[in-house]
């Protein structure tokens, strides 16, 4: 991984993002901007659970899988029971969602990628009514870490 090309985000205040974020809603009407702002909260806690978040280039770097774990820990701790009808008010109906999301969010420069990501990654993660309305029935992980020795 460590010859792999990164692309990295753009340096970026808060009226900048602002301003992404509206671009990217006004592009593509599926989710609102508290989606946008969701994901990005839930990449942030995804890299505290892995222990990446002080970590800079590749090793910070969390992968689709990953995040669409992190996403439904996030949510659920954030929302309760009510997180799968506030994701759906914001257009997040299925994990492929939180994928259209983050690269709507690297086009803008907000988040970087490396060569191997792709939206793909995202897909199959898990059902949205079993994640979110019983989460006891979703085979949830506590711990978000790979065991040791395995390639994320």
């Amino acid at each position: 991984m460590e010859n792999e090309r990164r692309e990295g985000p753009l340096p970026m205040d808060e009226s900048d993002l602002t301003s992404a974020v509206c671009a990217l809603c006004a592009k593509d009407e599926r989710y609102r901007p508290e989606a946008y702002y969701f994901v990005l909260d839930a990449l942030d806690f995804t890299a505290r659970m892995l222990d990446k978040a002080a970590k800079q280039g590749p090793e910070r770097h969390v992968t689709g899988k990953e995040l669409v774990e992190g996403v439904r820990v996030f949510a659920l701790q954030e929302f309760g029971p009510m997180a799968l009808t506030v994701l759906n008010r914001w257009g997040i109906r299925r994990c492929e969602d939180f994928g259209e999301i983050v690269f709507n969010l690297v086009g803008k420069g907000v988040l970087g990628k490396t060569d191997r990501d792709r939206k793909e990654d995202f897909a199959g993660g898990y059902d949205f009514e079993q994640a979110f309305r019983h989460p006891s029935r979703a085979g949830s992980r506590a711990d978000l870490r790979a065991p040791p020795g395995r390639d994320q």
